[in-house]
């Protein structure tokens, strides 16, 4: 009898036909090393097979995946790549590790007016920068999901730096996504735009905007969730990729269950709080004052610094 070939596709997969491995991939299960780490449950609930179907993919690609290891030190000589764009505030940088890494994803999260924008606009400016002077001398991706980008806070930021303002907007890919289709697409046909543009740094501004906008009620918070797991997963291995730094903003929301201190929450839940490096929380003080906390760190202990939002940038 021919020995059974493995599946190197979702669709080879035993129960798992094209329109079963199309909603896996939307639920962010989009590989066999993915589906191999899965517990049935989670794949049927993705596709809607049964979970002893479930269990049998779930074999079948951990039969046809290999366990890939590396040293400690193998990767912290990898880590030697890593590069750290500046945030403009010599606070806010020591706070978390030096600037805004690659390879990670830097989730910023607060209400109206508390920053988040600004952050991403001087970090669009700062990227450009040489690597002395606390950039990666690249470009920056702009996802602009709210219409909030300004090229007039580009230019002022610019001048402050040093940098041609003309030239520090050339290099500034701006996607306005009015959906979260076009959101997702975007992130989904990066890696031509990227290699291109020498596109060091994405920006999403912001992530989740849209998805609260589309997702309402109850009955779509499941399909929102995957399909918002999916994005951040994408990006995320985008920025492992190409060692480039992800930045993305998030919305907030009162938690009605904290009945003492700040029920300030960010959208998204666990999906995106395992998915993001770091995470900072910026919330307003007095004048041009805000206030950053480090929420979570892989590094860093929690602590919170101070920024001023000036004319001239991030202060």
């Amino acid at each position: 009898m021919p020995k059974e070939k493995a599946p190197h596709e979702l669709e080879d997969l035993p129960g798992i036909g094209p329109t079963s491995a199309e909603k896996l991939r939307a639920a962010g299960i989009d590989t066999l090393e993915k589906v191999a780490g899965a517990f049935p449950a989670n794949i049927s609930d993705a596709c809607g097979i049964s979970q002893d179907a479930a269990k049998k993919a779930i074999d079948a690609a951990r039969e046809a995946t290999t366990l890939n290891y590396e040293t400690a030190k193998a990767i912290l000589k990898r880590r030697e790549d890593i590069g750290r764009i500046s945030t403009g505030s010599k606070d806010l940088d020591e706070l978390i590790g030096g600037g805004v890494e690659t390879d990670a994803v830097t989730e910023v999260y607060g209400r109206f007016a508390s920053g988040k924008t600004q952050i991403g606009f001087q970090l669009a400016v700062n990227v450009q920068l040489p690597k002395k002077e606390g950039g990666l001398g690249g470009n920056a991706l702009f996802i602009d999901t709210e219409g909030t980008f300004r090229p007039e806070r580009i230019v002022s930021m610019a001048k402050a730096a040093g940098l041609d303002p003309d030239k520090t907007l050339e290099n500034i890919v701006v996607v306005r996504a009015l959906n979260t289709d076009q959101q997702v697409l975007t992130a989904e046909r990066a890696d031509k735009l990227i290699v291109e543009k020498n596109i060091k740094l994405i920006i999403v501004d912001s992530l989740t905007s849209l998805f609260r906008a589309e997702f309402l009620g109850r009955g779509a918070l499941n399909e929102r969730q995957q399909k918002l797991n999916s994005h951040i997963h994408r990006l995320a291995l985008l920025a492992n990729k190409y060692n480039l730094a992800v930045y993305v903003t998030n919305q907030v929301m009162d938690n009605p269950g904290m009945l003492f201190g700040d029920p300030t929450t960010p959208i998204g839940g666990n999906i995106l709080a395992h998915a993001a490096t770091t995470m900072l929380y910026l919330r307003k003080s007095k004048e041009d004052k805000r206030i950053v906390r480090l929420v979570d760190s892989p590094v860093n202990q929690e602590g919170e610094g101070v920024i001023r939002i000036t004319p001239d940038g991030i202060k």
